[in-house]
C-alpha cells in the first residue's frame, strides 16, 4: 500500500474520531459557555454546588425540557409552534375546574392531556390540510387558548387544597409535583426523565422520527418517497400539545394552584431550549439528545 493511501486512510481515521465528531457537535459552544458559567458561580457563590441547589437547578429545566421534547419534533418537522405556553394554561385551567367540581383527579388529569393533545391536532390540521402558515395557526391558537383559560375560571387563581378538591388522591397529585425519590430526586425531574426516555424511543429509534427528519429535510422529496407528510406534521403537532399539559400537570401539582396566566411566556424558552439543544430551525435536523452534528455521518 502506497504512502498517500496511508495518509488518506489516517486523515479519514482522524475525521470520523469520537474526539473530532465532538469538536464538530454545534452544542460545543453552548457546553463551553455552561462550564464558564458553573466556574464562575462556584467560585463566587459557596452554596452553588451544593446537592439541594443542583436539585432545584433540575427540578426547574424540567418543564421546560418535558416541552422541549415535543418542540424539538415540530421544528424537525418543519414547523413551529407559538401556542405551547397557551395550549399548557388552558388544559392546567380546564383541569383545576374539573378538580374542584367533583370530577375524580385521574379523570380529570385525562381530560387536561386530552385538551392538550386536540388543540394539537387542531394546529396540525389547520397547518396542513387547510395550509395556513403554521406561525398565523399558533399564534391564533395562542391568543385562542389564553382566551378560553381566562374565560373558564374568570381569571382567578385557584388553589388545589383539599376543602376545595375533596378527592383523597390529592395528596398522591401533588407529590407527583414535590416529591423527592429516595429523599433526594425531585418526582417533577423523573417525569422529565420519562418524557425524554419516550421521546428518544419514538424520534431516534422509531420510523416516527425518520419520517419527521425526512418531511422537515425536504417535504416534496418525502411525499414522493411515499411518506404521508401531512400525517407526520400533525403527530408531531400533537405530541407537543400533549407534552405541554403533562408539563402543566406536574407544574400545577408542584404550584399546589392553577392560574389562568399558567405557562405564558413560555413559547419563546421553549423555542430557544429546542434551538440550543441542535434542532435546526430550517428542519430536517436535530435530536433529543443533541448530538445532530456530531451524528450527521453516521445517520444517528
Amino acid at each position: 500500500m502506497s504512502n498517500t493511501s496511508l495518509e488518506v486512510q489516517d486523515a479519514g481515521g482522524r475525521a470520523n474520531s469520537p474526539w473530532a465528531a465532538l469538536l464538530k457537535a454545534r452544542e460545543l459552544g453552548i457546553f463551553a459557555g455552561l462550564v464558564i458559567l458553573t466556574v464562575f458561580f462556584s467560585l463566587t457563590t459557596p452554596v452553588f454546588l451544593t446537592l439541594d441547589n443542583w436539585m432545584n437547578i433540575i427540578r426547574q429545566v424540567s418543564i421546560l425540557g418535558i416541552l422541549a421534547v415535543g418542540m424539538t419534533m415540530v421544528i424537525v418537522s418543519g414547523e413551529i409552534d407559538l401556542s405551547v405556553g397557551s395550549v399548557y394554561g388552558m388544559s392546567v385551567v380546564a383541569m383545576s375546574v374539573l378538580m374542584t367540581h367533583g370530577v375524580p383527579i385521574w379523570l380529570s388529569v385525562l381530560a387536561a392531556l386530552a385538551i392538550g393533545a386536540t388543540a394539537g391536532i387542531v394546529n396540525g390540521v389547520l397547518v396542513t390540510w387547510v395550509r395556513v402558515p403554521a406561525l398565523i395557526v399558533t399564534l391564533g391558537m395562542l391568543n385562542m387558548a389564553r382566551g378560553i383559560a381566562m374565560i373558564i375560571n374568570g381569571g382567578l387563581v385557584v388553589p388545589l387544597i383539599p376543602r376545595l378538591v375533596k378527592d383523597p388522591a390529592l395528596g398522591t397529585f401533588i407529590f407527583i409535583g414535590r416529591g423527592l425519590l429516595f429523599d433526594i430526586v425531585p418526582t417533577m425531574s423523573v417525569g422529565f426523565l420519562v418524557i425524554m426516555v419516550f421521546g428518544f424511543v419514538i424520534y431516534q429509534k422509531n420510523i416516527v422520527g425518520y419520517r419527521m427528519r425526512a418531511v422537515g429535510g425536504n417535504s416534496e422529496a418525502a411525499r414522493v418517497s411515499g411518506i404521508n407528510v401531512k400525517l407526520v406534521k400533525i403527530v408531531a403537532f400533537t405530541i407537543l400539545g400533549f407534552l405541554a399539559a403533562f408539563g402543566g400537570i406536574i407544574n400545577s401539582a408542584f404550584m399546589g394552584n392553577v392560574q389562568s396566566t399558567s405557562g405564558q411566556g413560555m413559547e419563546l424558552d421553549v423555542i430557544a431550549a429546542t434551538i440550543l439543544g441542535g434542532a435546526s430551525l430550517s428542519g430536517g435536523e436535530g435530536t433529543i439528545v443533541g448530538r445532530s452534528s456530531a451524528c450527521s455521518s453516521s445517520g444517528c
